[in-house]
């Protein structure tokens, strides 16, 4: 998994907070590792959206955008 960064405002994340880390050289996530998968769940929570329900059709069977995976991230909320 690779260090990401990014800022959000408002719609129900806390402000002024920083969230994980990173290796010395920036590069790869050490801990907490928030997923691609947690990410839109916790996306999907702030919508108000279960994202456990979220479901699309494809070749004859349910996916779910998360995945099997997505956690919300409630650390993060506000």
């Amino acid at each position: 998994m690779k260090g990401l960064f990014g800022v959000a405002r408002r719609g129900g994340i806390q402000g002024g907070m920083s969230y994980g880390s990173t290796d010395e050289l920036g590069y790869n996530a050490v801990d907490p590792i928030v997923t691609v998968h947690d990410l839109h769940a916790t996306m999907l929570h702030l919508l108000g959206i279960n994202h456990l329900r979220l479901t699309f059709r494809f070749q004859s069977r349910d996916f779910r955008l998360t995945d099997v995976s997505g956690n919300v991230v409630d650390e993060i909320l506000a």
